[in-house]
């Protein structure tokens, strides 16, 4: 049998998927094992015992000056602003996007605004907003409209555009109007790929967020690494990224669960994303 047609079972794909987290687990711990052979003190690739210290002070151990658990005050302050920014960007993509992919004046409205402010680094429009905006809550959650909304916005209005043709034929063959294609035509089809334009603007809004927090924060997981990185706190910073990692894997398998179970007609092919 060729290669390309072998498929590993569920057990072998899990083991498939192990071994590269794996190698790169053996590889830090040898490369930290050298390391601190050489200096005992060395602080750039802690043991995993002196992260897992570190990662246990910081959730079951209350802060002597503020007395709260500083991992989960942290988490919960950037898992606030990153709900609300996608919220109000998957709002955005879900009235822009549906405007762009249905109508055609609304395609030629807005869509060349809609790719030209894509092309803008949101990490420069940071400052204005923390001027506009000031340093609170608005200013980082703008960032993750700013950076993923455009993003989503191209995705759903593409998947639109992607409908067959022959359905909104069809639809007008029988009289629906415009709103009544919409509803029973456009919106069932579109929201699986606005779970999927979610997932994807998952990706820039993490990066966005703790871009934000470093800056102007006073609690959040990017505001924590960035304080004690004047420390060299390494034990204490990649735990942090590694429960960065963590949340939002899960946040993103579990998107993908709930496409597969609400929307299993989407999912037909067997695609595994």
């Amino acid at each position: 049998m060729r290669l390309i047609n072998q498929r590993p079972g569920r057990v072998g794909a899990i083991l498939l998927g192990a071994i590269p987290f794996a190698l790169a687990l053996a590889a830090y711990v040898v490369g930290s094992a050298v390391r601190r052979a050489e200096n005992p003190q060395d602080k750039l690739l802690p043991s995993l015992e002196a992260m897992g210290t570190a990662f246990a002070r910081m959730a079951f151990e209350a802060d002597r000056r503020s007395g709260d658990y500083l991992l989960w005050v942290d988490t919960a302050a950037s898992l606030e602003r990153l709900a609300h920014g996608m919220l109000i960007a998957a709002g955005l993509a879900i009235v822009v996007g549906a405007l762009i992919g249905i109508l055609p004046v609304g395609r030629a409205l807005l869509s060349p605004f809609v790719s030209a402010f894509s092309l803008i680094p949101p990490i420069t429009v940071l400052p204005i907003l923390f001027i506009v905006l000031g340093l609170g809550e608005a200013a980082k959650v703008g960032l993750i409209v700013v950076g993923t909304a455009p993003l989503m916005i191209r995705a759903v209005a593409q998947s639109v555009l992607d409908l067959p043709r022959e359905e909104i034929i069809r639809a007008q063959t029988l009289g629906a109007s415009t709103m009544q294609l919409t509803a029973r035509v456009v919106l069932p089809q579109m929201w699986p790929h606005l779970v999927r334009a979610i997932r994807m603007g998952l990706v820039p809004a993490w990066i966005f967020l703790v871009s934000a927090e470093a800056i102007a924060a006073t609690e959040g997981l990017g505001y924590r690494i960035f304080l004690v990185r004047r420390y060299l706190a390494m034990d204490v910073i990649i735990p942090y990224v590694l429960w960065i990692t963590l949340i939002a894997y899960v946040l993103d398998r579990a998107l993908a669960l709930a496409s597969r179970r609400l929307f299993p007609w989407a999912h037909l092919s067997g695609d595994a994303l």
